[in-house]
């Protein structure tokens, strides 16, 4: 009985140290979102949300030729506004996140989409945005 209660505690003890170095630190970095829409280049204006972990979000950076506005990060929601030519596959968002290894707990959505008179597109079936390394 006592030689199985000794390896026991000793399969116990390797097993909590094995256990440690599978810890992964997390490991900030950047996150692209990018567009798939019905309407490539016929789009001047849209405003989308990001949900993702309380914190995660350290910043933004619009895409190139578009002009962004925001409000603050930090939180579990952001919500962003993009000016410019809105293109099929292009980056609209670069985000500064905390832990890049998260990346499936980020998700962003169409909010609303304008037209180049800026007139509000009244559906928004085919638009989508994923969040990629």
């Amino acid at each position: 009985m006592r030689h199985v209660f000794s390896i026991v505690a000793l399969v116990a003890v390797a097993g909590g140290l094995s256990c440690g170095r599978d810890i992964v630190a997390p490991v900030a970095g950047t996150l692209r979102v990018q567009l798939t829409t019905p309407n490539s280049g016929a789009d001047s204006a849209m405003v989308l949300t990001i949900n993702g972990p309380q914190g995660g979000i350290t910043g933004a950076t619009a895409g190139p030729g578009l002009q962004m506005f925001n409000q603050p990060v930090g939180g579990t929601v952001t919500k962003f506004a993009l000016v410019g030519q809105l293109n099929n596959g292009a980056t609209l968002l670069t985000i500064g996140v905390t832990d890049v290894g998260r990346i499936s707990q980020y998700a962003a959505s169409v909010y609303q989409v304008a037209a180049p008179d800026y007139t509000l597109r009244p559906a928004l079936a085919g638009y989508a945005l994923t969040v990629v390394r």
